[in-house]
């Protein structure tokens, strides 16, 4: 048994997996982490920046475009590696493109390219998803998905932490252009690797296209079970998403710098997110998904509590050794909490798919996912006025609890998965 987990660990597969995470959650954590440090170190006000979390307006819509993925095929490369390299290449140009803009000045046209880096990175994100979803069997779905998933965190320290740190001895533009180019390494995966079904495009009628995606998974699963397991998805993350929704922000107002910042994320995200992956994996292998979805949920609240300790001790009028170390075990903390929340609802949703409609289906849910830290996110910055830092994170971890209860109905401790 633990030769054929160290195999499974160790394989071609859950490498792709780690290339998969990275290009996926580079773009995400630019918009959100990088953008908005940006705009803030520009003069930009909080409400303003808040607001431009609705360029984030592609990542709910997803499901929209990607019954067509599922059906067209890009320069020969099969359904998902076109789609795939198309999407990469025009993220790195389009990030690169950021930093030679000003935002005092052209606040409306990097409102526009960051709706353009949304968009292709939502699309990527569905040929990723997908292709990583025909890649693994079902058994090595909850490893392979918690892979990815630390990858994605751990590509965050890109623009939350190395381009931080450059913004102090580099001219922004030049940040913009070293982020982009952290993409490449996607752009080589794409090339190398081979489609994991080897299928060509099929003609159907756009009734087949287009509903039964979503008739197959309301039959498959009766209409009640698929509310909940609808309604569970789009508040299972809710909490954590608006807590971290402005974070940089947040620590910034608390009176760390962006090169403390910087050094700091780097750090302290790190060890927790690699050891988070390794841990996380191996746990789902021994007690499946839906008990992994109920230690890691735990987790992931108690994480959001570490925001509202940092704004009670906070802000420091002198960074001194106590504030660097609470700030680390802050962002530790919530690297590790989140980073296992998030892998085990990601295995939940993979295996929720039909393998015959993958992009579809996984757009679909991921877009339900998506629609709290877009439309709900784009007001946080309102609340934070209104209420405070402290109020505001005790407010989040109250709306992580819904999500926590439907784990009875739709992933119950006692079921195998």
């Amino acid at each position: 048994m633990q030769n054929s987990i160290f195999k499974t660990i160790f394989s071609t597969k859950m490498l792709i997996c780690i290339f998969t995470g990275f290009a996926s959650g580079l773009p995400f954590y630019l918009l959100s982490q990088l953008l908005p440090a940006w705009l803030k170190s520009e003069g930009i006000n909080i409400k303003t920046i808040g607001a431009f979390t609705l360029t984030q307006f592609p990542y709910i819509l997803k499901f929209v475009w990607a019954p067509f993925m599922d059906n067209i095929s890009l320069f020969n490369l099969g359904r998902r590696r076109g789609w795939m390299l198309t999407s990469q290449v025009i993220l790195v140009l389009s990030i690169a493109i950021l930093g030679f803009l000003s935002p005092s000045l052209n606040i409306w046209l990097i409102a526009s390219i960051s709706f353009i880096v949304a968009l292709f990175s939502a699309t990527q994100d569905i040929a990723l998803d997908a292709f990583r979803r025909e890649l693994l069997l079902d058994n090595e779905q909850g490893l392979g998905n918690t892979i990815h998933t630390n990858a994605y965190r751990i590509a965050g320290l890109v623009p939350g932490s190395l381009s931080l740190i450059l913004s102090k001895y580099l001219p922004w533009d030049s940040v913009f252009i070293v982020t982009a180019l952290f993409m490449l390494p996607a752009i080589i995966m794409t090339l190398k690797v081979k489609e994991p079904i080897n299928q060509s495009p099929k003609i159907y009628k756009l009734e087949d296209i287009i509903i039964k995606p979503f008739s197959e998974f309301v039959t498959r699963n009766g209409i009640k079970t698929a509310v909940l397991i609808l309604t569970f998805i789009f508040l299972y993350k809710l909490g954590d998403s608006m807590a971290t929704s402005l974070a940089t922000l947040f620590y910034m107002q608390m009176g760390f710098t962006l090169l403390d910042i910087g050094w700091i994320a780097k750090n302290a995200s790190l060890w927790p997110s690699i050891f988070g992956a390794l841990l996380g994996g191996i746990l789902m292998i021994k007690i499946g998904i839906n008990r992994a979805l109920w230690l890691f949920g735990f987790v992931q609240v108690i994480s959001i509590l570490g925001f509202a300790w940092l704004s009670i001790e906070g802000p420091f009028t002198e960074i001194t050794f106590y504030a660097k170390i609470l700030l680390a075990i802050v962002i530790g903390f919530e690297s590790l909490g989140v980073g296992l929340g998030s892998a085990a609802f990601v295995a939940f949703i993979a295996k929720t798919t039909n393998p015959l409609y993958t992009a579809t289906q996984f757009a679909l849910f991921t877009s339900i996912a998506s629609i709290p830290r877009t439309l709900i996110n784009s007001t946080t910055g309102i609340m934070v006025d209104y209420l405070g830092w402290t109020t505001f994170f005790g407010l989040c971890t109250i709306l992580a609890i819904p999500g926590m209860l439907l784990l009875f109905k739709v992933a119950p401790w006692n079921t195998k998965n």
